[in-house]
This record gives C-alpha cells, structure tokens and sequence, in this order.
C-alpha cells in the first residue's frame, strides 16, 4: 500500500487543482490505459490554474505514470502521445489518431 506524503508549504497548490474535488472520483481517467481517457484526462487539466506546478511535482517526484499537468508521464518522464498495444500500423487509421484539442465541461468528463 502506498500513502501520499503531504509535501508541506510546496503542495498547497492541490487544494487549488481542478481534479481535487475530495472522492477521488476522477483518478480512473488520470491513471487508465486507454487512448480516449488519457486524451481526455489532458484536456481536463488544460483548463486548471495549477497545471505547472502540477506537473513540476509530479516530475520532481519522479511520478511513474499517469497525465499531471496535462502531460502524459510513463515510467517517470514525460512522453508526447501514446500507441496503443502491439505492432504499429503501416498506414495510420483516421480512428488512431487523437484530436490535438477537446474543449468539453466538466460533466462530460465525471
């Protein structure tokens, strides 16, 4: 089991986050596999006010996986964009590749 260490005076800013609404309820989406939920765990965090700092402690903290900041972190570093699972296509389906913007409120997302 793990426990979040409270980091003191240089994490106050997640009581600020857009994600911090107290049941954890949106950590599926943050920490999920699927190339539609990273897609729109990223585009939740676009609109946060406390993205940087964010995605600061996250790499501070060498975070091994899931979107902080509104970036993609797999085994500790930051990556552009994921691949699904297995061989890579010769030729890129419409259906494969992400939108570079989602704009969508918070309701669709919970």
């Amino acid at each position: 089991m793990f426990a979040i260490e409270f980091g003191g005076e240089e994490e106050l800013w997640r009581d600020n986050a857009r994600c911090a609404d107290g049941a954890a309820s949106l950590t599926p989406l943050f920490f999920s596999e699927a190339l539609d939920d990273i897609a729109r765990a990223k585009a939740f965090c676009r609109g946060c006010f406390v993205r940087e700092a964010c995605l600061a402690s996250a790499v501070a903290r060498h975070e091994p996986w899931g979107v902080w900041g509104a970036e993609l972190l797999v085994n500790g570093k930051v990556i552009a964009n994921k691949r699904k699972r297995g061989r890579p296509p010769k030729v890129v389906r419409p259906e494969d590749v992400l939108p570079t913007t989602w704009e969508m409120p918070i309701a669709d997302i919970a």
